[in-house]
C-alpha cells in the first residue's frame, strides 16, 4: 500500500477495549509454554489451542506438535486439550493409551459440560445452540449422557424433535453473538414453555465484553478492523456485529491483510482484536496505518476484567 493513502486524509484510528485475549485464553497458552519448559518438546496439542494463527504458530516454534485427533499421539506421550473441550470419548482414548494429559480446556467451556451431564442425568433432552462443526461444539456434545440436538438457527428450533418436550433443557456455544442466540433462546421458550436454562449464560464474559465494545466502536467508525484467525468464531461475530451497525468490516489476521481499496475513502477506522489475538497484532496495525498517517486518537489500554483461571496443579507447582 501506497505511504500517501492515508497520509492525504488524516485517517483517526480508535481503539476497542476491552479487545483481545480473555482469561481462558491466556490460561491455554501458558499451559503450553510451562509443559514444553518442564518437559521439552515434543508436547502434543490436539487441535490448535486457540484459534489464532499467529499463537499457534509461536507455540510451534518452542516444540508443540499440534494434531487433528488422538491417534497421532504415541502412546505415553504428553498431551494438551485445547481450550474447546474434548469428549469423554477422547478423554477415554487417553487414558487407554497412558497418554500424559494436561486439559486446557476453558474454565466457562468445562461448566457447559457439566451442565449438560447433569441435565442429562436428570433425564431431560438437552439443545446445544451452536455452530456445527466447531470444536467447542464437538466436545459439548460428547459431554452428552443422554438426548441432545444442535441447533444452530431459529429454523432449526422449528423443526427439532425431542422425546420429552415437558423435559427440556438448553446449554449454549460459547463464543456466540449475544444477540442472535437471544433470538433462538426466545424461540426455544415459545416451542418449549417448560425448557430449563442455566442459571447465568453459558457466553462467556469475554465474548460479551468484546461485543459490546465493537458496538461502541461502530457509532464512530467508518470502518472496522477485527484482528482475528479466519477460524476463530468470537472474531467473525465481532466483524457481523460491526456490519449489523451498518460499518464495513474486515477480519485480519495481521496487518499485511489491510487492502489500499479498503481505507482510501474513509476517515475513522476502528481495532478491536478477538479473544485469542494477542496485543502484539493489534500494536502492529496500529504502527501500520500510523505510518501511513493515520493518527490514534484514543491510546486506550485493554481494561482488566477481574478475571483469571489458575494452571491445573501439577503445572502451577512447575511455574512457582
Amino acid at each position: 500500500m501506497a505511504k500517501t493513502d492515508l497520509a492525504q486524509i488524516r485517517v483517526r484510528l480508535s481503539l476497542a477495549s476491552p479487545r483481545g485475549f480473555c482469561a481462558g485464553v491466556d490460561r491455554a497458552i501458558e499451559i503450553v509454554r510451562t509443559a514444553i519448559a518442564r518437559y521439552g518438546s515434543p508436547i502434543y496439542v490436539r487441535h490448535e489451542v486457540v484459534h489464532n494463527r499467529s499463537v499457534v504458530d509461536q507455540l510451534r516454534s518452542t516444540g508443540a506438535i499440534f494434531v487433528d485427533e488422538l491417534w497421532e499421539v504415541p502412546d505415553e506421550s504428553i498431551v494438551i486439550f485445547s481450550a474447546h473441550g474434548v469428549s469423554r470419548e477422547v478423554q477415554q482414548e487417553a487414558a487407554d493409551r497412558n497418554i500424559t494429559v494436561f486439559d486446557a480446556t476453558c474454565p466457562l467451556v468445562t461448566k457447559v459440560h457439566s451442565q449438560v451431564a447433569r441435565y442429562g442425568r436428570e433425564g431431560k433432552a438437552v439443545i446445544l445452540v451452536g455452530h456445527a462443526g466447531h470444536p467447542e461444539v464437538e466436545g459439548t456434545l460428547g459431554r452428552a449422557t443422554g438426548e441432545i440436538h444442535l441447533v444452530e438457527t431459529i429454523e432449526d428450533v422449528v423443526s427439532v424433535t425431542v422425546s420429552t418436550p415437558q423435559s427440556v433443557a438448553y446449554v449454549t456455544q460459547t463464543t456466540l453473538s449475544v444477540d442472535d442466540t437471544k433470538k433462538i433462546v426466545d424461540h426455544l421458550k415459545i416451542r418449549f414453555p417448560a425448557i430449563e436454562g442455566p442459571r447465568r449464560d453459558d457466553i462467556c464474559y469475554a465474548t460479551q465484553n468484546r461485543q459490546d465494545a465493537v458496538k461502541k466502536l461502530a457509532e464512530s467508525c467508518e470502518l472496522i478492523l477485527v484482528v482475528g484467525s479466519e477460524n476463530s468464531s468470537n472474531s467473525n461475530r465481532l466483524r457481523e456485529i460491526a456490519e449489523r451497525q451498518g460499518r464495513t468490516a474486515y477480519l485480519i489476521d495481521n496487518a499485511k491483510d489491510i487492502q489500499s481499496e479498503w481505507i482510501s475513502k474513509v476517515s475513522t477506522i476502528g481495532i478491536t482484536a478477538g479473544a485469542s489475538a494477542p496485543e502484539a497484532l493489534v500494536a502492529n496495525v496500529i504502527e501500520h496505518l500510523e505510518e501511513r498517517g493515520g493518527v490514534l486518537v484514543n491510546r486506550r489500554s485493554t481494561v482488566d476484567e477481574g478475571v483469571s483461571f489458575t494452571l491445573p496443579p501439577e503445572l502451577k507447582d512447575l511455574q512457582k
